[in-house]
């Protein structure tokens, strides 16, 4: 079994993969963190519920960060052209849910679960690093205990999605994901070399929906909106970035992979770029030294990965 804590900022393709986490037979789901992103962190942390609800999820929901890691960054405007106004593609969710909240924020949440649970905790983060970053800062030693960090963000040989250079996730608060990447843990970067070309089509998961019933149906409805917003890129699909870091957990088979020190880059017109030093690379002493070493994905099997997901969605993966 996979323990895993699942950081995320719901989001539409955050929603698949948190049915994904839930639904696959050898990950325990240890809890759900939310913050700022595709919305602000009390939409999130409300559509977290919401899917929480509606999903059957036992886990507990912990309220994260509200803004950056360097709270001086100015905020940038919610993505609601990408996610909806409501971070769940404008479906109709109640403005508040009848669940509780975990009383710990999101950061001790992660540090409690993670000292708990020793060489055990698979930390996955398809947001913004912030809650990742808040937690290593509060609690250095949880880098040793953590069995492994896998996030969703960042682009190594390929553009940006918000920049040239730079990816959402990590535009988005960059001292953050460069605090991940710098701490003593080992860091998995899936990235849009990975998850731009992995696209599910609308027929695709229309067919899921007719087999899933009415939880895979609600899943079909709020992607509908977030396919359209990707018809410039996608013929009548959409990226499943999320989706590929959960994947990645339980089949890092279906990934290429290459090792080496990472930076982020935090200012100026670079801003959010993810920087690999290949292991191997002999360069002058300078920033570079000393840095652990960590994984990014360059490429993937995507036909088997949608595959996977489909099949775990509905219930066709068994122990």
């Amino acid at each position: 079994m996979h323990k895993v804590i699942y950081d995320t900022d719901p989001g539409v393709d955050d929603a698949m993969a948190l049915l994904f986490l839930h639904r696959h037979p050898n990950i325990d789901l240890l809890g759900v963190t939310t913050v700022f992103g595709n919305a602000s962190v009390d939409t999130t942390t409300r559509n977290a519920l919401f899917l929480k609800r509606e999903w059957n999820i036992p886990c507990p929901v912990a309220r994260g960060a509200s803004v950056t890691f360097d709270p001086s960054r100015q905020e940038r405007p919610w993505p609601t052209m990408v996610h909806g106004h409501n971070g769940l593609g404008d479906i109709a969710v109640p403005e508040t849910i009848d669940l509780p909240t975990d009383p710990r924020p999101a950061y001790q949440f992660i540090i409690d679960t993670v000292r708990a649970n020793p060489g055990e905790v698979t930390l996955v983060a398809v947001g913004r690093m912030t809650n990742l970053a808040l937690a290593v800062k509060h609690d250095p030693e949880i880098a040793s205990l953590v069995k492994g960090v896998v996030i969703m963000g960042g682009n190594f040989y390929v553009p940006g999605n918000v920049s040239p250079v730079a990816e959402a996730n990590i535009h988005g608060d960059p001292e953050a994901a460069d605090f991940v990447v710098k701490a003593p843990w080992k860091v998995v970067v899936v990235g849009l070399d990975v998850t731009s070309v992995t696209t599910m089509s609308r027929s695709y998961l229309t067919d899921m929906a007719k087999e899933g019933g009415p939880s895979v149906q609600l899943l079909a409805d709020l992607s509908q909106s977030y396919i359209d917003f990707y018809k410039h890129a996608v013929e009548d699909g959409m990226m499943v970035h999320d989706s590929c870091a959960c994947v990645y957990v339980v089949a890092p088979e279906l990934f290429d992979t290459i090792e080496g020190s990472m930076r982020v880059v935090c200012g100026g017109i670079a801003d959010g770029q993810t920087i690999i030093k290949p292991d191997g690379r002999r360069f002058p002493p300078g920033d570079w030294d000393h840095l652990p070493s960590q994984i990014a994905c360059t490429g993937i099997r995507s036909q088997q990965v949608l595959d996977l997901i489909r099949d775990v969605i509905l219930g066709k993966v068994k122990h």
